[in-house]
């Protein structure tokens, strides 16, 4: 299993710009030559960071070569969304092309994408996590979110696949596949050599006030049909008489998610894409995500024991 880091912060002195964007050069070659030293085996970008609808492929290409130098490429590029609102499928059937176009650019052996849609309602409960709702989730869709967005996603995965591309689909909140079942409807719709699961639990552990079902539960479910996966762990702290619960971000021992049972139930699937440390996205990054990766090394290494 080898691991990526999914960076989620990169103010880094003297770089104090947009946080999860690319700081310039001077600073990612610092920044970077930590990243390695540390031992990811490469990195997740978004589309994004290298021009979005804009990006340009000489421009691509070279930070390419830059990111090899460093001995840390970019293994996945993430980009796109949900299909199943008007007012946001056109922009983002777009987004996810280009995504594709530019990991092909980058080298990158995946793409990953959200199904999420933007609240349609932003002033309305459920526009954020922890709360009883969650606008957009599978709880609210119908059949034909389900089959446009399958329909969108098949396209594009054979497109991903002629150029030797997975497309992943991140189970995310605000998404028509924010739970196991939702997401294994959806790639049964889909039916597609090319497209796979992104299970990332923390997208379903704080997705509403009291998560739907276990992530262990979830883990074991979506294991045999993921090819990515974002981690990340939380604290949640639940205010009952709110319906709410508030999650704090921590490094991957030492949260609610049990990860010594995830990373055993995808070793016994079979996985062997990247497992992402989605990093820290406050303070100190580099110290808090170093934890998480030695964390992975060491359950890999008494999963191998036992």
């Amino acid at each position: 299993m080898k691991i990526a880091y999914a960076f989620r912060r990169s103010v880094y002195y003297p770089y104090m710009g947009n946080p999860r964007g690319l700081p310039g050069r001077q600073v990612r070659e610092r920044l970077f030559a930590r990243v390695r030293e540390i031992g990811f085996d490469g990195v997740e970008l978004g589309v994004d960071m290298m021009g979005g609808a804009d990006a340009e492929e000489s421009a691509v290409k070279e930070l390419r070569r830059e990111l090899e130098g460093y001995g840390t490429p970019c293994v996945v590029v993430r980009g796109g969304g949900g299909v199943a609102q008007p007012n946001a499928a056109a922009h983002n059937r777009r987004m996810l092309d280009k995504t594709v176009e530019v990991a092909a650019w980058i080298g990158a052996s995946t793409v990953n994408t959200t199904v999420t849609t933007p609240p349609r309602n932003p002033d309305m409960a459920g526009a954020f996590v922890g709360e009883p709702i969650s606008q957009g989730s599978s709880r609210m869709a119908s059949s034909n979110d389900f089959e446009r967005t399958a329909d969108a996603m098949r396209e594009v995965g054979e497109r991903a696949g002629s150029m030797g591309i997975d497309l992943t689909i991140e189970v995310h909140q605000h998404s028509i596949a924010d739970n196991s079942w939702s997401a294994l409807h959806l790639l049964d719709l889909i039916d597609s050599p090319n497209v796979f699961a992104n299970p990332d639990l923390g997208n379903v552990y704080w997705c509403y006030d009291v998560p739907e079902e276990s992530t262990e539960d979830a883990i074991a479910a979506l294991a045999p049909r993921s090819r990515y996966w974002h981690c990340k762990n939380l604290r949640r702290v639940h205010v009952p008489e709110n319906e709410r619960s508030i999650f704090i971000r921590v490094p991957l021992p030492d949260g609610d998610i049990d990860y010594r049972f995830a990373i055993s139930a995808m070793r016994d699937a079979g996985f062997d894409g990247y497992l992402a440390v989605e990093g820290a996205t406050e303070g100190d990054q580099l110290t808090a995500d170093r934890r998480s990766f030695e964390y992975v090394k060491r359950i890999l290494g008494e999963i191998e024991s036992d």
